[in-house]
């Protein structure tokens, strides 16, 4: 596995120079490749897409129904909850520390700040978001089947959980079967992940050929402070979680980090935490020896809910639009920022750079022009690599913290 990450790291280098060096290139050649290249990749992504409902559904079911499982996924979950509001909080106060000081003395031009907001909305329109109340609405899904084609994954789950809850109401020859069935269905499909998986360096080197050509050199150059301030937060968000792990969940450095590399290198030439939740799955049964309620259930969940890097996006953001527009934006208003991002992260809706058109109306508050965000939307593709790496690292070390002790530390 050491091998296959290893591969599709080079595969996500390689294909993403292969594509900046043609990025300003024309001609027919070029745009055929560029073409191919994203039906590769998109047929790669459906093919690990097409487990992820199924899966999760089959695997919710039989860890809620299974036999004693009512106790195992409270404790779960309580733990659960508690580390996902404690690692948002903790990302937010991180970002502002290092945004503060990558930002203290940073102004950049108008002129290159017009042209970049120019091109981040070409059509000038915002997606039309539901509001707070259908979210909650949407979370009990009238029909659950169309919640699963949709790829609406925590409506699913609350229906799973229901289900399973369910099955541990009825008699237990009736329950079995349907519990066997589940765990069938599960094991199955992570033997479809597995073939996926092996092939994942082509689907990697697709996307990230696709992604280089569109995005090119230009892009970053203007904003380049900005991107990597945000880069630099991810990066270290996501390493301080390792000593979290040894320390909290008492999982052993190398076992977690060999664990976690596969799915991180997946996440990272995905952008994608909901496709590498299959392999996420595996390792926290195979590599981490995590019980049911933290593979089953815990990471399903997390992956629905628990975006990590939301507060670090946001605060970062804040505290750099605000030095772009001459606008004090004192401590105490990115504290609040945190905390507003913190409890909005559980509800960002799943579209691209959803959490950043939710940030708009929060950039009125603190001062700043809503349609600000344009400019974080038109560069938010490189970090968004980093922000999806984040993501799953947090996603592993909730189901760590929240199965509880795993064996040695030393290993």
């Amino acid at each position: 596995m050491r091998s296959q990450s290893l591969r599709v790291l080079v595969a996500l280098l390689v294909g993403m120079t292969a594509g900046v060096l043609l990025a300003d290139a024309s001609g027919t050649a070029v745009a055929r490749a560029v073409a191919f290249a994203d039906v590769v990749g998109t047929l790669w992504t459906n093919a690990i897409r097409m487990t992820v409902i199924p899966l999760v559904a089959a695997l919710t079911v039989a860890s809620v129904a299974g036999t004693g499982a009512t106790a195992e996924l409270r404790r779960a979950m309580g733990r659960a909850v508690v580390v996902f509001v404690v690692l948002l909080l903790a990302g937010g106060v991180l970002a502002m520390v290092i945004g503060q000081i990558a930002f203290a003395d940073f102004v950049l031009p108008a002129d290159v700040a017009a042209r970049v907001r120019e091109t981040a909305t070409p059509s000038g329109a915002t997606p039309s978001l539901p509001s707070l109340g259908q979210r909650l609405i949407e979370m009990v899904p009238a029909n659950p089947i169309k919640a699963a084609a949709d790829g609406a994954l925590l409506p699913l789950v609350v229906f799973a959980l229901a289900l399973g809850f369910a099955l541990k109401q009825i008699r237990p020859e009736r329950r079995e079967p349907v519990i066997e069935a589940c765990r069938g269905v599960s094991d199955a499909l992570l033997v479809v992940v597995g073939w996926v998986v092996a092939v994942a360096p082509i689907g990697v080197l697709a996307l990230a050929f696709a992604l280089g050509a569109r995005l090119g050199g230009s892009s970053v150059g203007a904003l380049a402070r900005y991107i990597g301030t945000l880069c630099v937060v991810l990066i270290t968000f996501t390493v301080l979680l390792y000593p979290v792990v040894v320390l909290v969940g008492r999982m052993g450095f190398r076992r977690f980090l060999a664990a976690a590399a596969p799915a991180q290198a997946l996440a990272a030439g995905s952008r994608s935490s909901l496709s590498a939740l299959p392999m996420m799955i595996g390792a926290a049964r195979e590599k981490l020896g995590l019980d049911a309620a933290a593979s089953g259930f815990v990471l399903p969940l997390a992956v629905s809910i628990f975006r990590v890097n939301v507060p670090m996006a946001w605060v970062v953001g804040v505290i750099f639009l605000g030095r772009l527009y001459g606008v004090e934006v004192p401590l105490l208003t990115v504290a609040t920022v945190i905390v507003t991002s913190t409890l909005l992260s559980f509800s960002v809706p799943g579209i691209p750079s959803g959490s950043l058109f939710i940030l708009a109306p929060v950039l009125v508050d603190v001062g700043l022009p809503a349609e600000a965000v344009g400019i974080l939307i038109a560069v938010d593709v490189i970090p968004d690599i980093f922000k999806t790496t984040a993501n799953v690292t947090a996603h592993l070390t909730a189901a760590t913290i929240a199965s509880g002790p795993a064996g040695p530390t030393v290993s």
